[in-house]
């Protein structure tokens, strides 16, 4: 099977960055009343400035999910590519702009490149990096001579203020007057954002510029085992117990309440760092004889800088004790951008001038949906 290659990367980040003191201002306060969760996460999280597809002259939407993903795409072209070149594309988030048709052929309408292999891939945080897997496999297997990757969020329309005051205001109210509930509720209306990235994948690297070379990507899910953490188009009763949108009558899609994204906090400290980094880290250590010290840079998507110190524990239990001057992450400047987090990142990276040729490279994607997260291994090449 042939190699395959990064040669070239892109990221979008609609609009200007929006700093913590003007979030408000953009998304709207619940009910008219300051959130009092907002300073919380926000001091936990390390997040600084994020990016939202929405003017914040007048608060329309300026961009749809598949709209950002092609100005990602788009940007590819500076490094070369062309659009109708692309063999196979690839494209997934966890924020669709619908239902259906899929995110991936509404990005294809959106680039209006010929017609292509076209897939789309679905989850949370994971949904990208199953894109790139799904590209790099394409290519690999000789299927397809090049591919096109792509992740992208678009979270914004679900976070704004009038989406919640279409609940009902019993629910409105919790989240003004009870601090226990805004947590719970209020809480991913500060820490997600909007953005998207792309790579160019292809079989031979190409000359003048930094490729990278995949390895492998492993992805793994503990859904076996654990209940769902954080969910949009369903609720979870009393007892945990979990129902999808279409159990539900249409006076509840009405009132968008099932349609709200929701992380259930406690669950979520207490599995995330176990279930998706230490126990499927611990077997790719032992099948794949991963060391510490062959790691030159360890790049982990991370929702909050809350969980730094814990993923850095993680790694040292798993036997993988990567030291943080070995880190990379852009979150503060950035955001959580969910499936385009790798994406972001690892443009950042590649256009700073720190990797070298034959330096290798770890990423990391958690995902608190039901517990699941993919690890793959790059290596710089000239």
């Amino acid at each position: 099977m042939s190699a395959v290659f990064i040669t070239a990367t892109a990221a979008f980040l609609p609009n200007a960055p929006v700093d913590n003191a003007a979030i408000e201002n953009i998304l709207g306060k619940i009910g008219g009343q300051p959130s009092r969760a907002r300073a919380i996460v926000l001091r936990q999280n390390g997040i600084q400035t994020r990016h939202y597809a929405i003017d914040p002259t007048n608060g329309q939407s300026t961009h749809s999910n598949a709209m950002i993903a092609a100005e990602a795409v788009r940007i590819l072209q500076k490094s070369g590519l062309a659009l109708e070149d692309i063999r196979c594309l690839v494209a997934g988030t966890s924020l669709p702009d619908q239902l259906m048709p899929g995110h991936a052929v509404m990005l294809h309408g959106e680039l209006g490149n010929p017609a292509c292999e076209v897939v789309s891939t679905a989850g949370v945080c994971l949904a990208g990096l199953a894109a790139l897997k799904y590209a790099w496999l394409a290519v690999k297997a000789g299927d397809a001579p090049n591919a096109v990757a792509v992740g992208s969020e678009l979270p914004s329309p679900v976070l704004r203020a009038g989406h919640f005051a279409a609940e009902n205001i019993a629910r409105v109210e919790a989240l003004t007057a009870q601090p226990q509930i805004a947590f719970e509720k209020d809480f991913l209306r500060w820490m997600l954002s909007d953005g998207a990235g792309a790579f160019w994948l292809a079989a031979s690297p190409k000359s003048g510029q930094p490729n990278l070379r995949i390895d492998w990507i492993e992805l793994s899910s503990a859904a076996h085992r654990l209940p769902v953490c954080m969910y949009a188009g369903g609720e979870r009763d009393a007892d945990g117990r979990f129902s999808g949108w279409m159990r539900f009558p249409a006076t509840a899609w009405a009132a968008q309440s099932v349609f709200a994204i929701k992380q259930d906090v406690k669950l979520l400290e207490q599995h995330v760092v176990e279930a998706t980094l230490e126990t499927p880290l611990r077997d790719i250590i032992a099948r794949r004889g991963l060391r510490a010290e062959d790691i030159d840079w360890f790049l982990p998507h991370m929702s909050s800088y809350y969980f730094r110190q814990p993923i850095a524990e993680g790694l040292a239990r798993a036997g993988l004790p990567i030291p943080f001057e070995r880190w990379f992450t852009n979150l503060a400047s950035c955001g959580n951008t969910g499936a385009a987090s790798l994406y972001i990142m690892l443009d950042e990276l590649r256009r700073s001038g720190q990797i070298r040729a034959g330096q290798k490279l770890l990423c990391f994607v958690p995902e608190s949906g039901r517990f699941s997260s993919g690890f793959m291994a790059l290596t710089v090449c000239e």
